[in-house]
């Protein structure tokens, strides 16, 4: 898998010549570091200029692909002009977009449900955290020590089994994370197909992303001719077929995609 810096010149020629292009990121590990606390991860003022220069350029659509909240990512971020995409794509808003998924609304006493009983059983672990964000839940256990965390997956898990054995609900695992979504056959690569066929002139997509959840977004964008970037260390299985090394890289690439 070729580092894509290191075939910048070739890249650049391919995203010249497709007109406009659907730049797409998404957030924590990607654009900032991993951090303890989801709310301390914080765009640096670089990157966050970077990302309103090419928001504002006319060959670039860009844009976030997150699990966070759409409420989170607006407020988080900040530029205009982005296309925004919370809780996997489930709720996304951008020049022209306004998009809810329809099934959302019918799984919010369910999810509902399972943030008390998650909330309840994890209350005995220090560091554990279940967060609400409206159209899914995170449980967190980044802050949980290391020899406590497999607990910590293993009572959530057995915790939301019954809702997920009665349909309500999946779940899916991010770095120290579980995703606790509707049971919806949706995800981030349905959500950027869906971004950009909302656009007539099909901007070329690429996406940059770091965690399990970002394959279907790395499947969709290179089955659309597009490029998929994994963002982390070379040993990682993933579909992307380019890879930088960490966020730092990625703010590189963006000054790269700045001066054309």
């Amino acid at each position: 898998m070729p580092h894509l810096l290191n075939v910048w010149p070739s890249v650049s020629r391919r995203l010249a010549e497709a007109g406009r292009v659907l730049l797409l990121f998404d957030y924590d590990g990607t654009l900032t570091p991993i951090v303890p606390r989801p709310e301390d991860a914080v765009l640096s003022p670089r990157v966050k200029s970077l990302l309103a220069e090419l928001a504002a350029t006319d060959g670039y659509l860009a844009g976030i692909v997150s699990g966070r909240s759409l409420a989170d990512l607006r407020e988080r971020v900040a530029i205009t002009g982005l296309v925004y995409a919370g809780n996997h794509g489930l709720e996304i808003c951008g020049p022209d977009l306004e998009f809810v998924h329809p099934d959302v609304a019918a799984s919010s006493r369910t999810l509902d449900a399972a943030f008390g009983l998650l909330t309840a059983s994890l209350a005995r672990f220090p560091g554990a955290r279940v967060e609400h964000k409206g159209a899914s839940l995170t449980v967190h256990f980044r802050a949980v020590a290391d020899a406590v965390a497999p607990q910590v997956e293993a009572a959530a898990e057995e915790t939301v089994r019954p809702l997920a054995e009665r349909n309500g609900v999946r779940v899916t695992r991010g770095k120290k994370v579980l995703e606790i979504r509707p049971n919806i056959d949706w995800d981030k690569g349905k959500a950027i197909a869906m971004i950009r066929d909302s656009y007539p002139d099909q901007p070329l997509p690429v996406f940059f992303g770091d965690d399990r959840t970002d394959e279907d977004g790395f499947d969709v964008v290179q089955e659309q001719g597009g490029l998929a970037v994994f963002v982390g260390p070379p040993r990682v299985t993933t579909k992307a077929r380019h890879r930088l090394e960490s966020p730092d890289e990625v703010a590189q690439a963006l000054e790269l995609l700045r001066s054309g």
